[in-house]
């Protein structure tokens, strides 16, 4: 009967001893990872990072054309896209790494337009997506798209 009170005993000293340990190194790795690293390409960084890395997130925000706007779907879908790879890179991730992308479009009969570029430039597994229309002049920047995805490092 001692021996196996010990045996129950020694059993749960482990467990608590294994769940303390697990617990510092989750701890570790949150400490490790917590830090949001910033991509500072946005004249406006307090307000407008251009994307976000936290632990082995990367968060780029709504990219645009903006001022470089030709006004024209595919041009301007090329040219976001370029950006937001840019940022992606910076960030140690990649185009084959995103997880979900939010498309804003001015103007909905542009979303076959956007699809043309869009499509196959994320790789085999694309990620999720949403398509929201948006009002005319509801964009910041006046651009006629935006785009933001989240990636994984």
């Amino acid at each position: 009967m001692k021996s196996s009170r010990r045996s129950v005993i020694g059993k749960i000293m482990s467990t608590f001893a294994g769940l303390a340990g697990f617990n510092l190194v989750a701890k570790a790795q949150e400490k490790k990872s917590s830090a949001p690293l910033f991509n500072r390409d946005s004249p406006d960084v307090t307000l407008y990072p251009g994307s976000l890395r936290y632990g082995n997130l990367v968060f780029v925000s709504g990219t645009g054309a903006d001022a470089e706007s030709v006004f024209e779907i595919r041009a301007d879908t090329e040219f976001v896209l370029k950006k937001m790879e840019k940022r992606l890179i910076a960030a140690g991730s990649s185009m084959e790494k995103v997880l979900k992308v939010t498309v804003f479009l001015s103007d909905m009969s542009d979303f076959q337009g956007m699809n043309e570029i869009y499509k196959g430039r994320f790789g085999k597994n694309p990620p999720v997506r949403s398509t929201v229309a948006v009002a005319k002049g509801g964009i910041p920047g006046n651009s006629i798209l935006e785009i933001d995805c989240i990636a994984y490092v």
